[in-house]
Formats: structure tokens, sequence, C-alpha cells
């Protein structure tokens, strides 16, 4: 029997782990859904966004019927997965920073995060810090338009190097100890600008995305299947589509866009 999981994001950037889950287990069926119609999450009030995606996800859930569901973005894992566990019987994989393979990765104990503001200033991330990177000098990036630069990108239009390389400027530090040598990619957007990122990056470091990450843990909870059709589907809650350039990026992994009205 296929294996149905549903991987949820504010846009495009969730992409990332549905390739990477795609990648892992080719028989699973995915249901890829964009809250296009509510991004960006960054700015949004905590309160607001919590209520916003948690009614979101459990009515997608209840539509889709999915065995596990994806919360493939930083900014709303940071809140939304205790309220959604409560309501939910079918497991739930978040994704956060990046902080502890970070910590083990870098070798002048200097690293940076780039995240969206939200993520930037939860108690989750710092938390996270505290507990995995002690020992480290680490510097944390509110992005206000990388994600956007990345959603913009993957929708056709050109990737703009002088911006990205404003936005990641704070996170080259140097230092009496030893400058940065890692980066984490603190919202599944940022690696589809992965090119233009060591393209401007001042100097060369190892940029951490989590998507294989949350690949493993999101299939391990699967299990095993002998059998799979793959394939599924794609949508956005804008009712919008998603345009040439994501449309192949969709059928190279076995998924077809389609609308989705608003909840």
């Amino acid at each position: 029997m296929s294996r149905r999981l549903l991987v949820f994001d504010s846009g495009v950037g969730g992409l990332t782990v549905a390739r990477e889950i795609r990648r892992q287990d080719p028989t699973a069926e995915i249901v890829y859904v964009a809250d296009d119609a509510g991004f960006p999450y960054g700015a949004r009030d905590d309160a607001e966004l919590t209520a916003h995606v948690v009614q979101l996800v459990v009515l997608l859930v209840r539509e889709h019927a999915p065995d596990l569901v994806v919360i493939a973005c930083n900014t709303a894992s940071t809140l939304v997965l205790p309220p959604l566990r409560a309501r939910l019987s079918v497991p739930v994989v978040g994704t956060v920073p990046a902080v502890k393979p970070a910590a083990a990765a870098t070798r002048t104990r200097a690293f940076s995060v780039l995240a969206t503001p939200g993520t930037i200033r939860r108690d989750y991330t710092r938390d996270l810090i505290a507990e995995h990177a002690p020992h480290c000098a680490v510097t944390l990036v509110g992005c206000d338009r990388l994600a956007a630069l990345a959603e913009a990108k993957m929708r056709g239009r050109p990737g703009d190097r002088e911006a990205i390389a404003a936005e990641i400027e704070p996170a080259f530090v140097e230092a009496v100890g030893g400058r940065t040598d890692v980066v984490v990619l603190g919202c599944t957007h940022y690696a589809f600008l992965a090119e233009d990122l060591k393209g401007v990056a001042p100097w060369p470091v190892a940029w951490i995305d989590s998507a294989p990450a949350i690949a493993r843990r999101a299939v391990s909870l699967m299990g095993n299947a002998k059998e799979g059709r793959g394939g599924g589907g794609a949508v956005a809650t804008s009712g919008n589509g998603f345009g040439r350039d994501l449309d192949l990026l969709l059928l190279s992994l076995g998924l077809g866009s389609a609308a989705l009205p608003a909840g």
C-alpha cells in the first residue's frame, strides 16, 4: 500500500524537503501544499500565525488523509508543533534550524544562522543554541528578503545577487578566535539559492541544509514499504498556479500542480 505524506510550507521552499523525501523513498505519495496566500510568515504575529497554520493544516489533513505531516517551514515549526500534535492523530515532523550539526561541524567555533526574523527571535532557536552550541560564538541573522528572493527565483525571475549579498553579509564575522566557517540555512527556501550564496560569500564556508535530515526522519517514521506508486500532487492556497519553472520541478518529483481555494 502506498504511504501518503503531506508536506506543508508557506511557499515553495518546502519543495527542497519534498525533493529529499522523493530521493530517499521513491514509493511514497507526496501531497505538497504551498500556503502562498499566507506568504511570507517571517514577520507575522505569533498568535495569529499559529492559529492560521493549525487551522489550515487540520483542514488539509481531513481532506487528504495523509499518514504523516511534514511542516517544512522553520518559522512555523518553532510555534505550531505542540498545538498541531495535540489536534492530529498522525505523526508531525517539524523543521528547525540545524544548530546541532553546525556545532559539530565548525572548526573555529564560530557559525551563523540565516533565517527569517520570526525564527531568529523565537526562544526555541535560542534554546537550541544553549543546548547544542554553548561553546560556540553564534551569529543570528534575520533575513527580511531572502525567502522572497528565493521564491522569485524559483518562479522564473533572475536571482538578485546584490540583494542576496546584502542579506547574508552580517553572517560573515571576523574575530580574534577565528572567522565564521559554517552557515546554517534556517529556512527551507534558502537551499534554492545555493549557487548564488556560494557566489557572493566573502569566503568559503560549509552551508548546512536541514532538508536531508528532515526527509530521513519522515521516511523512518513511515517505515519501509515493499510497494508504492509514488506520485502525488501540489496545490497552492492562493488558487494560482506555480508557473512554468516550478511546474517542471514538480513534474520531476512526480507531482502534478493544481489549485486549492484558501480555507
